[in-house]
């Protein structure tokens, strides 16, 4: 049983969607977390790993635990924190993923952490009300740079919502973000909430410079390219040469086309920036929903 659970977390893992990874991450670091509060309550050793793992808001103190400013997007230790952020990770995350490619996800995820990251020690160490000495983490800043983007590029995409049925999702964020905004005045919570605000700046940001020609992921887009290549690469083995010899007719040949996948991609695109997403025809959703599963 064992294994089979750790072959289906392996195969999820290479072959599924970005947002699926990144939920997986997310879930294990939840899971490991809580076990290691339950078995080891009384050694103290959880609350250290999670405040290691956290966003330290002194500039002092993070040089000394940098690695904090990835970690801490991927931990959560409350159920409901946890299940909320995943479940509009899921639902939003989907949707750009189809428009964009699964391969800006994860760059647009880590850039919206890290924006909401600054906007909160920002904050906490410039604005009234902060200390200097806080520390957070969860997903939620991330989050919100997912559903801002998304809402951004897609505003009249529609969710079927359970007693409410069809809903813009142009609303749903909207309704989010301010129920947000009125949570700060019954929680002590509100460097948190300044990170929400810091994500969903920089999902605003990223789709405004995108539909200038500029995509801010581009260089993180390069870099995990280059380790998931170093991660693929095989060992090349000597194989004996085959006697037979291929003759190739260049009369037979076929031409290469001259159809531009990635011209017919951009002209898609730039319809949907000027025109919106429902504009588009039936096979350009098709075309668009095919070569983002190839990205």
């Amino acid at each position: 049983m064992v294994n089979s659970i750790l072959n289906d977390l392996k195969n999820t893992f290479r072959n599924g969607s970005m947002i699926s990874r990144i939920i997986l991450v997310n879930v294990i670091v939840f899971i490991v977390v809580n076990l290691i509060d339950v078995f080891d309550a009384n050694s103290g050793f959880a609350a250290m790993l999670i405040k290691k793992l956290s966003l330290l808001s002194n500039p002092l103190d993070l040089v000394f635990q940098f690695w904090s400013l990835i970690t801490h997007m991927f931990l959560h230790v409350g159920f409901w924190h946890i299940l909320w952020n995943m479940l509009l990770l899921f639902w939003f995350g989907r949707i750009i993923g189809d428009f964009l490619g699964d391969r800006r996800i994860l760059p647009l995820y880590i850039l919206g952490g890290l924006c909401g990251g600054l906007f909160f020690i920002l904050w906490d160490n410039l604005l009234p009300g902060g200390t200097g000495q806080s520390w957070a983490y969860g997903a939620s800043a991330a989050v919100w740079a997912v559903i801002m983007a998304t809402t951004i590029l897609a505003p009249d995409y529609i969710f079927n919502l359970l007693f409410l049925g069809p809903v813009k999702i142009k609303y749903i964020s909207l309704t989010m973000l301010l129920l947000d905004l009125f949570s700060t005045n019954s929680s002590s919570n509100t460097g948190g909430f300044v990170g929400h605000i810091g994500g969903a700046f920089f999902g605003v940001l990223f789709v405004y410079l995108l539909r200038q020609g500029n995509d801010i992921t581009t260089p993180l887009q390069s870099l995990f390219q280059k380790i998931e290549n170093i991660g693929s690469q095989q060992p090349i083995r000597k194989t004996d040469r085959s006697n037979f010899k291929v003759i190739r007719n260049k009369d037979t040949e076929k031409p290469k086309p001259n159809f531009s996948q990635q011209d017919e991609l951009d002209r898609i695109l730039e319809k949907i920036k000027a025109k919106g997403y429902e504009q588009l025809s039936d096979k350009e959703k098709d075309f668009l929903y095919q070569a983002s599963k190839k990205k």
